[in-house]
């Protein structure tokens, strides 16, 4: 009897090894949160099982093993944010910005870089400086159009011959074999704005083989040439002819002679999708945009050949005379001088955060001479009120939009930047579902997770499933806050509890950790 209870004994404690043998283990796991899962469904209650920095399971883990349990009870947990339109690839790759403590905070785990055509020309060289310092996000990277011409044809105004448009081709051949994730283009803006049309189709063939997609700032958003509409009817006609993903990027109406054309926008692009053409469009949640002062009020046929052409043309007549008259012309379909607000003037520091209507009133001069004193001293980068709040509701609501930036990485301190580079993807929250409910929060989410994963054709992130890399953001919409205004932007975004990169916490308890867990992700 004594050998029989000891053989029981030992066989019950083999059977209950063996039964938590095949509990599942885990990293850490995130214990009751409500879960977006980034497609637009409704939230449901799920612990968060984490192995090896991806999702392992969703359930009841009550009984599972865990390194770490972390109880975000109350909270709701999504996908990382996707940035599809960011100028933080400059900072990313400096020591002092590769924490990427701006982007965190706002919840981005992911951005895409070299927007609008322009950046790095060399993607693999791109990566080996992004990498120098460690990453607090994930990278991807477009091949800049407006790059890659100036570096074969310069900043002339001309087509391409034969030769330089295969020339093109090869580079963004080379761009998309480092693994790059599509091609970007800004025809608005010298160079790229000397292209036509087929040329930007031949490139984006290019980049659709490798599976690419293609991002414009389109040629015109507002009456400067050929019209928002037909603006946008280039990339329509890109995204058919070189059959690929299609984005204008920061969609809007710009100025009064545009205001309220956003239902003919959709009109567009939903014909567009009806005609099998797919099509997309990204915004920011602001009524202000930003650029430079030379390419929101300078002609472009002013800037062919570069700054010492253009600063010719100012001081010579009769070049000077046309060019002043087009940038009056180009103040005023922006609003005029009181819209105009500076957001860097590297050689005179004391006009940041001034607008061109209070200089002029300095100066003793008309608004349209200050601005051509000021392009004639170095120009400055300007953040410009042009936008109407019907239009960036009507185009936020699509079904086709996500939520991109098109903010930087600033040193504190530096300038007065546009707040959209610290506050966008709170504030999108905030604003729009918190205040206002013009949106759920699942669709909210939908715009910065699955929706951009769908574009770019990212396949291990944008949505909770197992498998798929654990990107991950924990917050209570009622706290987050976006603390960057317009006159004092550097200011981080408050009210995340959790960021997690990788499966590792960038982001714990609402303090950054350090860690830079991010990486350039590559298409190919």
């Amino acid at each position: 009897m004594h050998r029989r209870s000891l053989l029981g004994a030992l066989l019950a404690l083999l059977l209950a090894g063996a039964a938590v043998a095949r509990e599942p283990s885990f990293d850490l796991v995130l214990v009751g949160g409500r879960v977006v899962d980034g497609t637009g469904n409704p939230w449901f209650r799920a612990d968060l099982g984490l192995l090896d920095g991806r999702i392992a399971a969703i359930g009841d883990l009550s009984a599972a093993r865990a390194v770490e349990r972390v109880d975000v009870t109350g909270l709701y947990l999504t996908p990382g944010f996707v940035d599809t339109h960011s100028h933080a690839g400059p900072g990313l790759a400096t020591e002092e910005l590769s924490d990427a403590a701006p982007l965190l905070t706002q919840g981005i785990t992911t951005v895409f870089v070299n927007p609008d055509g322009g950046g790095a020309v060399d993607i693999a060289g791109q990566r080996t400086a992004l990498e120098a310092h460690g990453l607090g996000v994930n990278v991807a990277q477009f091949v800049p159009h407006g790059a890659v011409r100036a570096s074969v044809i310069g900043a002339e105004d001309r087509p391409a011959t034969a030769a330089e448009l295969d020339a093109m081709r090869a580079l963004v051949r080379l761009g998309m074999e480092a693994g790059a994730w599509g091609l970007s283009s800004g025809p608005f803006y010298a160079p790229g704005s000397y292209a036509d049309t087929q040329e930007l189709v031949a490139l984006a063939r290019v980049a659709g083989a490798f599976g690419g997609a293609y991002q414009s700032h389109v040629r015109d958003e507002s009456n400067y040439g050929i019209g928002l509409l037909a603006a946008l009817d280039e990339v329509i006609t890109v995204a058919r002819e070189a059959r690929l993903p299609g984005v204008h990027t920061h969609i809007k109406a710009l100025g009064p002679p545009v205001w309220g054309m956003s239902e003919r926008i959709v009109e567009r692009i939903e014909a567009a999708r009806a005609e099998g053409v797919e099509v997309y469009a990204d915004q920011y949640p602001y009524l202000a945009s930003a650029t430079g002062l030379a390419p929101a009020l300078l002609p472009r046929w002013a800037q062919a050949g570069g700054e010492a052409a253009t600063r010719a043309r100012l001081t010579s007549e009769p070049d000077a005379s046309r060019i002043r008259e087009a940038v009056a012309e180009n103040l005023a379909r922006r609003g005029g001088a009181e819209r105009i607000q500076f957001r860097r003037v590297p050689w005179d520091e004391t006009l940041e955060g001034r607008r061109l209507s209070e200089v002029a009133e300095q100066w003793e001069v008309e608004p349209v001479d200050a601005a051509l004193r000021m392009l004639l001293a170095g120009g400055a980068g300007i953040v410009s009120f042009n936008m109407q709040d019907g239009d960036v509701r009507t185009l936020m609501l699509q079904r086709w939009t996500m939520t991109a930036s098109d903010g930087g990485l600033v040193p504190r301190g530096r300038g007065v930047p546009h707040p959209r580079s610290y506050g966008t993807f709170p504030r999108r929250i905030r604003r729009f579902v918190v205040e206002e409910r013009l949106q759920s929060l699942e669709d909210a989410v939908r715009t910065m997770t699955s929706l951009p994963a769908q574009v770019y054709r990212m396949s291990e992130r944008g949505v909770i499933w197992p498998g798929l890399v654990a990107d991950l953001v924990v917050f209570d919409p009622e706290a987050l806050v976006d603390r960057a205004t317009f006159t004092d932007p550097h200011q981080l975004s408050e009210g995340l509890t959790h960021v997690l990169i990788a499966g590792r916490f960038a982001l714990r308890d609402g303090v950054l950790t350090g860690e830079r867990a991010g990486a350039v992700l590559q298409r190919n």
